[in-house]
């Protein structure tokens, strides 16, 4: 019994991350997360945050302690992404996301682009009058559906 809290007490403790509000009311710019291990100490991840708490940047690292993809967002007054752009290990761009949303607040669409500004897939999000999201389709470049996902609700 002993070992199975001490076991529950470390998860908790160790899945612990900083909450937006915390991020924003002690203004962090950046959190770097480091391992060491046998007295050698690698970079792990590191994330940076808009003044309002927002993830604006996240580096990630090999366990090697090298450059894994970098990920970097766009935001509009609201704090919704409007842009994300994904790079690899050498710094090159790889994917580059423009999402659209509609009077409510609510993504309407995104757009996924190659390396070349060319484009890639489009998602379309539908919404019932709740609005709650009840479908996203997947198109090609050509615009051909390549495939569905429907939410369906159960209420209390």
């Amino acid at each position: 019994m002993l070992k199975c809290t001490a076991l529950l007490l470390c998860v908790s403790v160790c899945t612990y991350s900083q909450s937006k509000k915390d991020i924003k009311r002690n203004h962090v710019a950046s959190v770097t997360i480091t391992e060491t291990t046998n007295g050698k100490t690698l970079k792990d991840e590191k994330t940076s945050y808009s003044d309002k708490g927002e993830v604006i940047e996240k580096v990630e690292y090999s366990k090697e302690g090298l450059l894994k993809k970098t990920t970097k967002k766009r935001l509009n007054n609201l704090g919704d992404v409007t842009e994300e752009e994904e790079y690899d290990e050498k710094n090159n761009l790889k994917e580059r996301t423009v999402v659209k949303y509609n009077a409510f607040g609510d993504k309407k669409e995104e757009w996924i682009y190659d390396t070349n500004k060319k484009l890639l897939k489009k998602h379309i999000y539908m919404y019932d009058n709740k609005g709650l999201k009840t479908e996203r389709k997947t198109l090609d470049a050509a615009g051909k559906l390549v495939s569905s996902k429907k939410y369906t609700y159960t209420f209390k």
